[in-house]
């Protein structure tokens, strides 16, 4: 074939497009395009310069894995380059049939009777990692960066507590173990139920949190995530006898401590592979992480070598892809849903697609700023994926292919988010740093009702015993209760024909929803459920201002003020009692004779007054709760962090991260036996 400009800016521009999209996907963890577009574009590029052998040059993407290290990390060069493996796009048993022609051509084998015996292991959604153990003791560890260079990430990778510090048995003189760093589905769904409660930005999804997280210059981050690891091969050795197998090796790395994943195979010939291909796509959406495919590896190691390498990758393995569970669709509406606990989420409504085996007619925007930084609107075709059970969501837009109008203009305005919550038409507050809106109506949003009923009758709240979770939804659901000061007008008769109560149980809880009228203003202010403000922050203001009324009429020049109270709480009650739907629901409270002693303003007293504690691990004679309310009777204030201000750290068995962090900062460390001196007025 004849070189022509054509052909030679085609290459040049798929070369500057696959570098954009490398950073894009490795080093800033934000990928701009899907994995089958990108897939597409490297193929593209693959073709070309086979057909040009001329166009071949050091610095072509297909040379090199992608991504170089971030300038904040210590560079590190692997001592065996860290390569990428090839891709079989082919999703049927005929991607299996290609690899194992391939091999036994490589191998000169003409007997179709003589199988090659292969290894087949999932493909991981990740970020692929090395770990330098010397005599056993892990020293180093390193992303892959480009494949030569990598960045060094030890302190992250060592919060990571499936990864041993020390690895068991009789390890060699060195072994660098190569693997993935993951996360499992339901464990990011559950760190972005507690992210949100903290007002923090959730994580995208498991890839970019697991590579987001490693590339943290803080290790408490990467320590405060879910992430694990799997190891799936070896880059330098020394000192050690290589089994004879792939299978043999990653038995002797989990004989070594390290995790290796269950779902492999020793397979003959490319039907076996083919099958385990088919079984684990199967497997897939109930497999706890993300899998994008399977690796077929030949199992000999011996054959391995004598197969060797291409430029770039590995001629004894192949992964083989899934279909995508990606797909491409059409943005019919920008809709937006109040969670329980009033985070705003805009949804995108598509026209319905079948991607990742189901078919999809809704998809997360996440928030408002992700909205914007995609610039989704009505009427654009998007890019949607779906990973097992995650929530589908918009990955990107399809420029291309956006509506305008005559003038050249987009025919549909920026999504903007709405000022008033769409369900109880509360105001919306934006918490600091933006990405999370929330409606302020937490008493009588109805999307928020279930939570703010259960925190209402909570033990610590107006301790309504006997009103749980399952009595709460059946008052929902019938309309008997919608807020907290419709609890004060239900009745026996109402409650006696609910299901599993009974005339005998609906007189307790009457019983129980008249004992809670009479209460402190300590446990009103937290059982009204203010952003931000637990308990022991409740007591403060309680303490401090004496009487609601005070409360409600302060600023957050005032608040602040307040030891304890900095400007994000501060902001929270005052955008609290500005909403007019919860100074109402107050007054209904009032109204339906729930009360408490007001007093004045009163300093506390005892021995532990202007100490400050942080309690960890199981004590062996007092439950959390106690000893926490013994020292808040004694003047003392708990926290849930250690930090400067900590006086004393009381750590129990099982003691975590915030012993660890007691001994960094200094702060004093004692035990049951040392709190029971100081409460009693004595020196620890």
């Amino acid at each position: 074939m004849s070189l022509n400009a054509e052909v030679l800016d085609r290459v040049s521009f798929l070369r500057r497009e696959i570098e954009i999209h490398n950073r894009a996907y490795y080093e800033l963890d934000a990928p701009t395009i899907s994995d089958s577009a990108f897939d597409a574009l490297f193929r593209e590029l693959q073709g070309l310069e086979a057909a040009y052998p001329e166009l071949a040059a050091p610095d072509s993407p297909t040379q090199r894995v992608g991504g170089r290290p971030l300038a904040q990390f210590v560079p590190v060069t692997h001592a065996v380059p860290m390569l990428s493996i090839q891709t079989e796009t082919d999703t049927t048993a005929a991607g299996a049939e290609h690899f194992d022609s391939r091999v036994r051509r490589e191998l000169e084998l003409t007997d179709t009777s003589v199988e090659v015996e292969y290894v087949a292991e999932l493909k991981f959604d990740g970020l692929a990692v090395s770990l330098r153990f010397e005599h056993g003791i892990f020293t180093q560890g390193a992303t892959r960066g480009d494949g030569v260079t990598g960045e060094d990430v030890t302190q992250n990778l060592k919060t990571i507590r499936d990864i041993p510090l020390r690895l068991a048995g009789d390890a060699p003189p060195l072994l660098e173990v190569r693997g993935e760093v993951y996360m499992c589905r339901d464990e990011l769904v559950r760190y972005n139920e507690k992210a949100r409660a903290r007002g923090e930005k959730p994580l995208v999804n498991p890839r970019n949190g697991a590579a987001g997280s490693i590339r943290q210059l803080d290790p408490a981050i990467a320590a405060s995530r879910p992430l694990r690891f799997f190891a799936y091969g070896i880059g330098a050795v020394a000192g050690w006898n290589l089994p004879a197998t792939q299978n043999e090796l990653l038995d002797a790395l989990a004989n070594f401590g390290l995790p290796v994943c269950a779902h492999r195979i020793v397979a003959r010939g490319w039907r076996e592979l083919a099958d385990f291909h088919d079984s684990m796509g199967e497997e897939r959406a109930r497999i706890p992480f993300d899998i994008d495919g399977v690796v077929y590896k030949v199992n000999s190691l011996a054959l391995q070598d004598r197969l060797g390498f291409r430029s770039r990758e590995p001629r004894w393995a192949v992964a083989h892809k899934y279909p995508a569970e990606e797909a491409r669709t059409v943005v019919v509406a920008i809709e937006v849903q109040v969670g329980r606990t009033g985070a705003l989420t805009p949804v995108a409504k598509l026209q319905p697609v079948f991607v990742g085996g189901v078919t999809v007619s809704n998809a997360t925007l996440h928030n408002e700023e992700e909205v914007r930084r995609k610039d989704v609107r009505v009427g654009d075709t998007v890019v949607v994926r779906r990973a097992g059970d995650v929530i589908p969501e918009v990955v990107l837009v399809v420029p291309d292919m956006r509506p305008m109008n005559e003038a050249g203009l987009p025919c549909h305005p920026s999504f903007e988010l709405p000022g008033a919550c769409p369900q109880c038409g509360s105001h919306v507050v934006h918490e600091e740093g933006g990405a999370i809106a929330r409606c302020s109506g937490g008493l009588v949003c109805p999307a928020q009702a279930r939570g703010a009923l259960l925190h209402f009758a909570s033990r610590r709240a107006m301790d309504i015993e006997g009103l749980g979770d399952k009595l709460i939804d059946q008052l929902i659901a019938g309309g008997h209760v919608r807020t907290p000061a419709d609890l004060y007008a239900l009745t026996v008769p109402t409650l006696a024909f609910l299901d599993r109560m009974g005339e005998k149980s609906a007189e307790n809880l009457i019983k129980a929803i008249e004992k809670s009228r009479a209460t402190t203003l300590a446990r009103f202010i937290f059982a009204l459920g203010i952003r931000n403000v637990g308990e022991s922050t409740a007591k403060d203001l309680a303490r401090h201002f004496g009487s609601l009324a005070a409360l409600q009429n302060a600023d957050a020049a005032v608040l602040e003020n307040i030891p304890g109270v900095g400007p994000v709480v501060a902001e929270s009650i005052v955008d609290f009692f500005a909403e007019m739907h919860n100074s109402e629901e107050v007054k209904r409270l009032i109204g339906a004779g729930v009360h408490w002693e007001e007093r004045e303003n009163a300093a506390p007293t005892g021995p532990l007054v202007g100490k400050l504690f942080v309690l960890t691990g199981t004590l062996p004679g007092l439950k959390r709760e106690d000893a926490k309310e013994r020292i808040e009777a004694a003047g003392g204030k708990v926290s849930s962090s250690v930090s400067k201000k900590t006086s004393y750290v009381v750590a129990g068995e099982e003691a975590g991260s915030k012993l660890e962090r007691a001994r960094e900062l200094g702060v004093a460390i004692i035990d049951e036996a040392g709190l029971l001196q100081l409460l009693q007025g004595e020196s620890s």
